[in-house]
């Protein structure tokens, strides 16, 4: 069973950067799709970025033109890189990992990202 760990969070003041990093264990990381979801205090949860494990990357409109998913699958850990950040991006960040063949998904526990002055 894969288990997804979240790093990087914390507090940035609007227009910084922060970069999110998720580490699976799993040997097969590869078949993976991966993808970063957030949800905010009295929102449902939301898509913000997936990567296939072809490595095609999928955005949510919000987050074009500043955000960017990738993957390094010899270290098996997916990464968001967050640009010109905004105070509506403030919400728990989680990890999700979703199998090629079976679609079995998992979650990681998040990791809380605020933007504020």
């Amino acid at each position: 069973q894969v288990q997804l760990v979240e790093s990087g969070g914390g507090l940035v003041q609007p227009g910084g950067s922060l970069r999110l990093s998720c580490a699976a264990s799993t040997s097969i990381f590869s078949i993976y799709k991966m993808g970063w979801y957030r949800q905010a205090p009295g929102k449902q949860r939301e898509l913000v970025a997936t990567i296939t494990s072809g490595g095609i990357p999928n955005y949510a409109d919000s987050v074009k033109g500043r955000f960017t998913i990738s993957r390094d699958n010899a270290k098996n850990t997916v990464y968001l890189q967050m640009n010109s950040l905004k105070p509506e991006d403030t919400a728990v960040y989680y990890c999700n990992a979703v199998h090629d063949l079976t679609a079995v998904r998992r979650w990681g526990q998040g990791t809380q990202v605020t933007v504020s002055s």
